[in-house]
C-alpha cells in the first residue's frame, strides 16, 4: 500500500490521478500559515468535525460523509459549514432538517469524491480540530485524504472525550460518551449520527469548554491540547 510507505518515509508523493489544478489546489492548501495555537479562545477559529462511516473499523471501513463547522472567536458560525458525501454519492449541500447550520458556500453538487475532499482541506484551512472520540475521527479522515489525495494532513486535534472529564470533575460520567455529556448538559441533537447534526452538537459542547477552560486558566488551544497530553500520560500511567 503506498499510502503505508509513504507514511513511514516521511515524503508525500502526489497522487498521478488528480488533475494539474487539483494538485495546484493541494499545494495552494500546503501554503497556508500554520495557525497560532497560542491565542485566545475567543480570537481563533476551530472547526468541530464528525464523520459517518460503513462501520467501526478504521483499517477496512470506509467513510462516506463528513460533517463539520467553525467555531470562530466563540460563536458557532452557521454559515460557516460543510457537509459532505464521499464515494457514490455527490457533495452535499442540504442541511440537517431542523438545523440552523447552513452548508459551506464551495458546497456545490456534481463535484468528485476528490474535490470535495479538496474543498474540505480548504474548508479546514490550518485551524485545530475539534472531535469527540479523535482516534476514530480523525483516522478515518486522514486514511481517506492519504489514500485520495496522497497528503499527510498533520494538523492539531484535540479530544473533548479526554479535556471534558478534567474540566468537569464534578461531573458523574461513567462511560457514556458522547450522549452522557449532551444528556448533562441537556443538549438536544437534531438528528444522532448525522455527520453534521453531530459536528453541531459537538460545537455546543465546545463552546462549554473552552467558556470552563479560560475560567481555569486554560485560555488557548495550546492548553486544551496540553490538559489532554496530561490527561492521556496519567491514564498510561494509572
Amino acid at each position: 500500500m503506498a499510502w503505508f510507505s509513504r507514511l513511514f518515509s516521511g515524503q508525500e508523493t502526489p497522487n498521478p490521478a488528480l488533475t494539474a489544478g487539483q494538485q495546484q489546489l493541494i499545494a495552494a492548501w500546503r501554503q497556508l500559515p500554520a495557525p497560532d495555537l497560542q491565542c485566545s479562545h475567543y480570537r481563533c477559529r476551530y472547526v468541530v468535525v464528525d464523520v459517518e462511516t460503513t462501520g467501526i473499523n478504521v483499517k477496512t471501513d470506509h467513510l462516506y460523509a463528513i460533517g463539520a463547522l467553525a467555531v470562530v472567536d466563540g460563536q458557532i458560525g452557521f454559515k460557516d459549514a460543510c457537509h459532505l458525501l464521499l464515494g457514490p454519492a455527490e457533495l452535499s449541500t442540504d442541511p440537517v432538517p431542523g438545523s440552523p447550520v447552513r452548508p459551506h458556500s464551495e458546497s456545490a453538487a456534481g463535484h468528485s469524491s476528490v474535490d470535495a475532499l479538496i474543498s474540505f482541506l480548504h474548508f479546514v484551512g490550518k485551524a485545530p480540530l475539534i472531535a469527540y472520540n479523535v482516534p476514530f475521527v480523525a483516522a478515518m479522515i486522514e486514511r481517506t485524504l492519504t489514500e485520495c489525495l496522497g497528503i499527510e494532513w498533520g494538523l492539531a486535534w484535540i479530544d473533548l472525550a479526554w479535556v471534558m472529564p478534567d474540566l468537569f470533575r464534578d461531573v458523574e460520567h461513567t462511560g457514556g460518551g458522547l450522549d452522557a455529556w449532551l444528556d448533562h448538559f441537556s443538549i438536544a441533537s437534531i438528528r444522532r449520527h448525522h455527520a453534521v447534526s453531530d459536528a453541531y452538537a459537538t460545537a455546543q459542547l465546545l463552546q462549554i469548554t473552552i467558556a470552563s477552560g479560560a475560567r481555569k486558566g486554560f485560555m488557548t488551544p495550546a492548553s486544551l491540547l496540553e490538559l489532554e497530553k496530561a490527561r492521556r500520560h496519567l491514564h498510561q500511567s494509572a
